[in-house]
């Protein structure tokens, strides 16, 4: 499908897309005479804080709207998933050198020819106008979070050097579950930095067992030492 070019003024409001968007739902709806069965919730003060929450609200909303929320939301979880073991990809997002036509052009590439929906290709392109590509990780990990906070689930964040094994990841849930999170969900992260070990977040409370840290450690102790 051809994406949909953003309405002027978007740039400065991402929230100016929802309201875009919502009112051409709204006609397709009265064309239609379908019944809408999603309720959005009232936004979640700590997801929608700061220019990552503002736009992860404005697509939880827009695709909340149109009825696509759970496609929409599976999406942005592949789509961050694919940032995180693509370095081409995170190269072309993050550098700043490079013309914005150039990475919008390349960005919305990649996700027409792995099958992403026209919401999503059509969120991006705006991301991409608004020059906001090398934030659009932290973005699609506000709109995870939005999801979670207004279904009141609990998360444990999980980020480890590299993905985790089948086995690894029935380690960390057993421990977990030892720790009285029986019943939780984990998010993954790839990050490269961590060099080896995870980190693992629930709430305010941090795990830090990557190798990086332990050097860090090791680091002043033996400068101490010295």
């Amino acid at each position: 499908m051809r994406a949909v070019k953003p309405a002027n003024g978007l740039a400065a409001a991402p929230s100016e897309f929802v309201s875009v968007e919502c009112r051409r739902a709204q006609k397709e709806r009265t064309k239609r005479v379908v019944a809408s069965g999603v309720t959005t919730a009232q936004p979640v003060a700590f997801a929608s804080n700061g220019l990552e929450g503002r736009y992860a609200t404005a697509l939880y909303d827009l695709a909340a709207e149109q009825r696509q929320l759970d496609a929409v939301l599976d999406e942005g979880a592949a789509l961050a998933r694919l940032i995180d073991e693509s370095a081409p990809l995170r190269t072309v997002l993050e550098d700043r050198r490079l013309d914005i036509l150039v990475s919008r052009k390349a960005v919305l590439a990649v996700l027409e020819a792995q099958g992403f929906g026209q919401i999503l290709r059509n969120f991006v392109g705006v991301v991409a106008d608004n020059r906001r590509l090398p934030v659009l990780r932290r973005i699609l990990a506000a709109l995870d979070a939005l999801a979670v906070s207004r279904r009141g689930e609990v998360v444990a964040e999980v980020v480890s050097a590299y993905p985790l094994t089948p086995e690894q990841r029935a380690q960390v849930q057993a421990r977990l579950a030892e720790a009285g999170y029986s019943r939780i969900n984990i998010r993954e992260r790839v990050d490269s930095s961590l060099l080896g070990g995870l980190v693992v977040r629930v709430g305010a409370k941090l795990y830090d067992a990557s190798l990086k840290t332990r050097l860090f450690r090791l680091h002043y102790a033996m400068k101490g030492a010295a």
